[in-house]
């Protein structure tokens, strides 16, 4: 496959243990091969994540909803990949695409951290936004189609100085009702493009 058509993306959460696979997904009418990276954010890993994983095109941050401490634990990897970005600009490199996740969304009752406090977040650190759901399936297929738009979209601006296009400018979904939760459990959803519990993207450690 054509390299530019192969995406790299770091998946940085605390919980799991680093393990690495690809999967094609067609975005647009247009094929791509991810390469993910699904990393733990124990301390003792973090030197080898800092030194293996900061040349990802695309970072996903993901945090859970029911640990009122988990969004502050994204400050260490946000730190890194915030030099790295200055210096890819520096040397005239494409910046990576930064995401924020808050995982669980399917919890509510459980709910720590409510969701205008992950997009506030996101937005001062100028990450776009979702929440999530890894268990049932939910915005997973959606949030991955958006750092490969978003991906695709600033080596364009890299390769042109253009201005963005709409496909780049796509807005994070908004956080699901409990009603559409409880509806995206039930056989026939539309929450869950996904497919089954045992897809690939089940696969993803911290999530």
């Amino acid at each position: 496959m054509d390299d530019n058509n192969r995406i790299t993306i770091t998946v940085c959460g605390d919980g799991g243990c680093e393990d690495s696979y690809s999967v094609t997904r067609t975005i647009d009418g247009q094929t791509y091969m991810l390469m993910l990276t699904d990393t733990a954010g124990q301390e003792e890993y973090r030197g080898l994540w800092a030194a293996s994983n900061l040349r990802s095109d695309a970072f996903l941050l993901v945090y859970d909803i029911t640990n009122a401490n988990s969004l502050d634990a994204l400050d260490y990897f946000m730190d890194m990949i915030e030099m790295e970005t200055e210096q890819r600009l520096d040397e005239g490199r494409v910046p990576p695409v930064k995401i924020v996740a808050g995982n669980k969304c399917d919890l509510q009752g459980a709910r720590q951290i409510r969701s205008p406090q992950g997009l506030e977040w996101a937005r001062k650190r100028g990450c776009g936004f979702m929440e999530t759901s890894a268990r049932e399936m939910v915005n997973i297929e959606e949030t991955f189609a958006l750092l490969v738009r978003r991906v695709v979209e600033a080596r364009r601006l890299q390769a042109t100085g253009g201005a963005p296009s709409a496909a780049a400018r796509t807005e994070p979904l908004p956080p699901l009702s409990e009603k559409q939760i409880t509806d995206s459990q039930m056989p026939g959803n539309t929450f869950r493009p996904g497919g089954p519990k045992n897809s690939f993207w089940k696969k993803l450690k911290c999530w």
